[in-house]
């Protein structure tokens, strides 16, 4: 694509991502889309044959922004003295990444219709957050390895690592609509995680 179709395919991208999330599938139009993108229908479908394809791109193409979160999930130093110190900063990272709004509508948006398009539900899962959860099992593998913890199961481990996180702020914004979280609320979900984590695995 030249510059002019690839700024116009971004731009179809962006305006249905907002769409989407604000009308859901089944509420969006091609004509919503075009309207906020500031082109045609007809371009619009000349870059995506149908809504089903670009509802499917957008909802992937957020999986590449989970790279970063799996660098930081297996950078964790062996470092017996800042243990505790060092996964509460990632606890607090974690947290502040998967709580945005954005992700909240999304992951909304997938479940949402999960049961019309239950393969990209599963691709979503599979590489995002399942692909963090094993970086984190192979981290906790590690750390286990080094004498740091102890992880019979590090898989196990790290779901429960991120039950313990997730399941309060994700509920509360799940059924609420939004994220119902403070900064402060974050920060003693991470410690208040990480002390119980560590009470059984360290």
């Amino acid at each position: 694509m030249d510059s002019r179709s690839v700024r116009k395919h971004q731009a179809i991208l962006d305006a249905a991502t907002s769409v989407f999330l604000n009308k859901g599938y089944a509420g969006t139009s091609m004509d919503d889309i075009a309207k906020l993108a500031a082109v045609s229908k007809q371009t619009v479908y000349k870059h995506f044959a149908d809504k089903e394809k670009l509802f499917a791109e957008i909802v992937l193409a957020t999986t590449d922004r989970i790279d970063a979160m799996v660098d930081l999930v297996a950078g964790i130093p062996a470092d017996a003295a800042a243990l505790d110190e060092n996964l509460t900063r990632l606890a607090r990272r974690f947290l502040g990444a998967l709580t945005q709004p954005r992700v909240i509508q999304l992951r909304r948006l997938v479940i949402a219709n999960a049961d019309t398009f239950p393969e990209l539900g599963a691709a979503w899962y599979e590489q995002g957050f399942e692909r963090v959860l094993a970086t984190l099992a192979e981290t906790f593998r590690r750390l286990t390895d080094a004498g740091l913890l102890k992880t019979p199961d590090p898989v196990l481990a790290a779901h429960h690592f991120s039950g313990l996180l997730l399941w309060i702020p994700v509920n509360q914004a799940m059924f609420h609509g939004g994220p119902q979280h403070t900064d402060a609320d974050l920060d003693r979900y991470a410690q208040g995680g990480i002390r119980t984590f560590l009470a059984a695995y360290a």
